[in-house]
């Protein structure tokens, strides 16, 4: 991922720490204030899900777990005190998360936590970007759509593959079989990221990963850094299952609806990752709720209630991005961080990266 332009305080201090190298005396200095910049940035803000500085420093310390930073040395990844600063921010987007979101009976067997979850996702009445997609946007709202959505479509599939060392029995089954297909079978053309590169290639925008991180507002992050969180923490297993069974479960219909507004607006390949998804998680769902998170509670009690917390989360934060976009679109306006300092809507040219 590219270097992003910081957004505050602490993404600045971040962003200077790893432009140092690790080891060095200016490192170590300037690296043992991260923590406090953290709690200084939280201190200043009443929404952790939606302030900029803390959501995309997050998201910078998470991305050091995956394909890394360009121009940042590998070993900052697990350096003290880079971890430190990680905990206190993953630490209080928990907290509000727990916070904000109720706590859930935890039923007894398999079917009947299948059942839970499918109830609590038809009962979901957060606004549809989806059915948006599929009648209304028009060119550029499809692209920025594209856009906010490839912080985590570009690396699909990763996040709750943390999981995987972490469960046993039919929730470890169940959760490798999904991730087969995330991952193309073993086709690497065929990897859902794959696919949805293909479909920003095809609209004319950058296809990297990280490549729209400056344009992609917090309450896009905060879905991303909250399942990272999940995956990163042995004692979330819990949750990167209720949030990769919720996931899949809310999935086909929405992508018929977007698959219909890219067909219909000339992005083919956009439609076919879609498409794709109509099938493939229709078919997961089942397995995701009855056997990976049904089978985890029965055999791993002491997370279940878990299960539900992270499934909720998934509900929860996706209403908020999807909020976001709506009223923006709405506005007359771009959905999209300004690149200019504005917030007039961008033109489609503006884009293209």
């Amino acid at each position: 991922m590219h270097q992003p332009q910081p957004r505050g305080p602490f993404s600045e201090e971040l962003l200077a720490v790893l432009r140092t190298v690790p080891g060095s005396v200016e490192a170590e200095e300037r690296s043992a204030g991260l923590a406090g910049a953290a709690e200084a940035a939280l201190a200043g803000t009443s929404d952790v899900s939606a302030d900029e500085d803390v959501q995309l420093g997050l998201f910078v310390l998470h991305a050091l777990h995956y394909q890394g930073v360009d121009g940042v040395d590998d070993r900052w990844e697990l350096h003290p005190e880079l971890v430190r600063a990680r905990e206190v921010l993953s630490g209080a987007l928990e907290a509000q998360l727990r916070a904000q979101l109720p706590a859930d009976d935890v039923p007894g067997t398999p079917q009947a936590v299948a059942d839970a979850l499918f109830a609590m996702a038809a009962d979901d009445d957060g606004p549809s970007l989806a059915r948006h997609l599929s009648g209304r946007a028009d060119a550029t709202q499809a692209r920025e759509f594209l856009q906010l959505k490839s912080v985590y479509q570009l690396m699909e599939g990763d996040p709750h593959t943390w999981g995987i060392p972490r469960l046993g029995g039919r929730a470890k089954a169940g959760l490798i079989e999904i991730q087969v297909d995330e991952y193309g079978g073993g086709n690497a053309s065929r990897m859902h990221s794959a696919l949805f590169a293909a479909g920003m290639r095809e609209a004319g925008l950058d296809d990297s990963y990280g490549s729209a991180v400056d344009r992609v507002p917090a309450e896009w992050l905060a879905g991303v850094n909250t399942v990272t969180m999940f995956g990163l923490h042995r004692r979330l297993r819990g949750a990167v299952v209720g949030h990769l069974a919720m996931y899949e479960m809310t999935s086909s219909v929405p992508s018929k609806f977007l698959a219909r507004g890219f067909h219909r607006l000339g992005l083919p390949a956009a439609a076919a990752f879609y498409d794709e998804h109509v099938e493939a998680d229709a078919a997961h769902e089942q397995i995701a709720a009855r056997d990976m998170a049904g089978g985890l509670v029965v055999d791993d009690p002491a997370v279940a209630a878990d299960v539900f917390f992270g499934a909720r989360c998934v509900l929860h934060l996706d209403a908020l991005a999807a909020g976001h976009a709506l009223a923006r679109w709405e506005a007359g306006e771009s959905a999209l961080r300004p690149a200019d300092g504005t917030n007039a809507r961008s033109g489609a040219a503006e884009l293209v990266s």
